[in-house]
């Protein structure tokens, strides 16, 4: 009895998420987060079948495995077959079950032990399928289980098919950056802290990844790893191929220079220079930079690029960090909740300059913020919990800066 009032409230819970919210990406998560909840699982997909390529690729996953970039023929593997079938398959034993290949979750961070997977059917076909994977507990799933997954399925699917919502994941994108099972341990007295337990997570070339979590879950250590402004303890941090993971002082050096562009919260601008000598600084130090003014150019400060950082407003300090950082023409961008001392009408502008260096100059954006609404603008959403990465999204439509209310 008490199962069955859990599975009812949890379709009631999944039944409010599709019908009142007005986003249809954070309904569908919203009842992923629900169902891996309720059933108590290690991770979780919606898969979306792209039908000009005819092939399924995550929309949105739960747990620690990076899946963003894997996409999967219909027909092939357990979520292909699932969907070319119309389906639903209960794996027990995943390591001797013939459909299975291993090529989702296994080869990027999580063993797949059990498994649920469910077709997305809507009023006409089959659109992808909904995909639970290893009960915290170890028992395997039942058929009342199953039933609730078939129901979040329906629900999702029809409410997709009377929203519209328009399914185009895009090419994959190349690989940048790569972390695999990096953990971060800190002395502390006599104990040891330890503040990321197995971060797996790939960064792409040309998109803007936001990272959402609370205070001391890890994500501004995951990025100072990933900056070279901090060591990793164990796991492997790969950049354009090259191992990055134990750096010597000069490599390190080396990589900052030539690979990382930084944005901070605090500008950390000179203030005995001005905003055009701020960033020629920068330019010295590397072998190929942008000219100083066509960076200043670039974040619409040109009519101030003779002004002093105390001469210049909060916005306008911070476009110059923005100019500083792209002027190296680094390989990725880390930002590091610059809008956090910021109003709203001048985080939308600088966010704007973020948007318009990686929409229609190429870069790539990390950026680490408290503030929820500004994940609607990237292309991916990775929450970090507890020093593990919880759960990725990706926005299959991204909004403007200009759009953003908070």
């Amino acid at each position: 009895m008490a199962e069955e009032k859990r599975f009812t409230k949890a379709t009631w819970q999944i039944m409010e998420q599709l019908l009142e919210v007005d986003n249809l990406d954070d309904a569908l998560s919203g009842s992923l987060e629900i169902i891996v909840k309720t059933l108590n699982s290690e991770a979780g997909a919606i898969w979306l079948l792209d039908p000009k390529t005819d092939r399924l690729s995550p929309m949105f996953h739960i747990g620690p495995a990076d899946i963003s970039n894997i996409t999967v023929e219909n027909g092939l593997g357990i979520e292909g077959i699932v969907t070319k079938t119309g389906k639903s398959v209960m794996v027990e034993d995943a390591a001797t079950d013939p459909r299975f290949d291993g090529t989702v979750f296994d080869d990027n961070g999580l063993v797949t032990k059990t498994m649920i997977c469910v077709p997305l059917n809507n009023l006409h076909d089959v659109i992808g399928c909904v995909q639970i994977v290893n009960k915290k507990d170890g028992t395997l799933y039942d058929a009342d289980e199953l039933q609730l997954c078939e129901r979040m399925a329906s629900l999702a699917a029809i409410t997709i098919d009377e929203k519209g919502l328009i399914v185009d994941l895009g090419e994959q994108k190349e690989v940048l950056a790569t972390l695999r099972n990096v953990t971060k341990e800190f002395q502390s007295g006599d104990s040891v802290l330890k503040v990321l337990k197995g971060i797996n997570l790939d960064v792409y070339q040309n998109e803007f990844v936001v990272v959402l979590g609370e205070s001391g879950c890890g994500k501004s250590t995951m990025m100072n790893i990933i900056g070279g402004m901090d060591f990793l303890t164990d796991g492997e941090l790969t950049v354009e191929g090259k191992d990055f993971s134990h750096p010597t002082d000069a490599d390190l050096t080396a990589y900052r220079r030539e690979y990382i562009g930084f944005i901070f919260q605090s500008y950390n601008l000179m203030p005995n220079l001005t905003a055009l000598e701020n960033v020629q600084f920068i330019a010295e130090l590397v072998k190929n930079p942008m000219p100083a003014a066509e960076a200043i150019e670039k974040v619409g400060l040109t009519d101030r690029a003779n002004n002093y950082p105390g001469q210049m407003s909060g916005g306008q300090q911070q476009r110059v960090s923005i100019a500083r950082a792209i002027v190296k023409r680094p390989k990725l961008i880390l930002a590091d909740e610059p809008t956090a001392a910021l109003d709203y009408t001048t985080s939308i502008e600088v966010l704007s300059v973020v948007e318009d260096i990686v929409r229609n100059q190429g870069a790539t954006v990390m950026m680490v913020t408290h503030n929820p609404e500004i994940a609607k603008m990237a292309d991916r959403v990775v929450k970090v919990r507890s020093g593990k990465v919880a759960s990725i999204k990706k926005n299959l439509h991204p909004v403007h800066a200009e759009e953003l209310v908070w």
